[in-house]
C-alpha cells in the first residue's frame, strides 16, 4: 500500500490527562498516522493509555520515553516495552553502543528502536557547555552522524533528528533506515521565540526524506485541530506530487 502523506504525520500526546489525550485521539483519527505518547503521559497514566490510543484509534503507536541507563537495565526496560505492542520506541545514543544492541534485542522484532541523537532545544552552545570536542561544536551534525552510526550499528529502526540532518542520515544509511523529525512547524506557525533551535517545516522534511514528522503545537493549539491537521497533510502532497 503506497504512503500516503497522513502516514507521515506523528501526533504527539502531551498532555498529563487521559481524559484530554482521548479527546484529540478521537478528533485526529484518520489524519495523522502515528500517536506519540511521551514521558508526561506515561507516567501520569502507565500502560493504559497504550491501551487506549489502540481502542480509539486505527493509527500506530510511538512510545518515547528515551530509556538511558545500564545495558542490562535497558534490555529488561524495551522487554516491557514490546509487551505493550508499541511500534516504535525511543532510547538515547549518549550511551553506549551496547546498550542499543540490548535495546534492539529487548524489542524482540516486534517494537523498533529509535536512537535520540541530539535534542531538538539543543544547539552550539548547549553541545559546548556539554564538553564535546571542537568539532562538535563547530559542527552539531557531525555529532548527529556520529551517534546515527551508532544507531545503525546497533541494529536500530532509525533514529530521531532534526531535519537539517535527514539528507545526510538518507545518504550514509539508506531509504529503510528511518528518520523521525520532531521540531516540526509549518510554515504559518514559525514564530521568532520558539523554544525549538533546529526546527524545519512539514515539507521540507519529507522532500529532504523524513519518514515521519512530530508535529504537536502546530495541530494542538489551533482553533480546529482536525483542520490544521488537514492542511499539514495538503502541504506535504504538495511535496509528494
Amino acid at each position: 500500500m503506497q504512503k500516503q502523506a497522513r502516514d507521515y504525520i506523528v501526533f504527539p500526546l502531551d498532555f498529563a490527562s487521559a481524559k484530554e489525550a482521548k479527546e484529540y485521539v478521537k478528533l485526529l483519527d484518520g489524519k495523522v498516522g502515528m500517536f506519540k505518547i511521551g514521558l508526561e503521559l506515561f507516567i501520569s497514566q502507565g500502560p493504559s493509555v497504550v491501551q487506549m490510543v489502540k481502542q480509539e484509534s486505527r493509527a500506530k503507536i510511538f512510545l518515547d520515553i528515551k530509556l538511558h541507563d545500564i545495558s542490562a537495565t535497558v534490555l529488561r526496560a524495551m522487554e516491557r516495552v514490546a509487551d505493550l505492542g508499541v511500534d516504535l520506541a525511543t532510547v538515547h545514543c549518549s550511551s553506549s553502543r551496547a546498550m542499543l544492541e540490548k535495546a534492539v534485542k529487548g524489542g524482540k522484532g516486534k517494537t523498533g528502536v529509535l536512537g535520540v541523537t541530539l535534542l531538538t532545544d539543543n544547539d552550539r552552545d548547549t553541545v559546548e557547555a556539554s564538553g564535546f570536542k571542537d568539532m562538535f561544536v563547530k559542527d552539531p551534525q557531525q555529532l548527529v552522524m556520529h551517534r546515527a552510526k551508532m544507531a545503525f550499528d546497533a541494529g536500530c529502526k532509525g533514529v530521531v533528528c532534526s531535519g537539517m540532518e535527514v539528507g545526510q542520515i538518507k545518504k550514509g544509511f539508506g531509504k529503510f533506515f528511518l528518520a523521525v523529525t520532531p521540531g516540526i512547524r509549518p510554515s504559518w506557525t514559525l514564530l521568532k521565540d520558539d523554544d525549538q533551535k533546529r526546527v524545519t517545516t512539514p515539507g521540507k522534511a519529507v522532500s529532504r526524506g523524513s519518514d515521519l514528522i512530530v508535529i504537536g503545537r502546530p495541530i494542538r493549539d489551533a482553533n480546529d485541530p482536525a483542520a490544521a491537521a488537514e492542511k499539514v497533510i495538503k502541504e506535504i502532497e504538495a511535496v509528494l506530487k
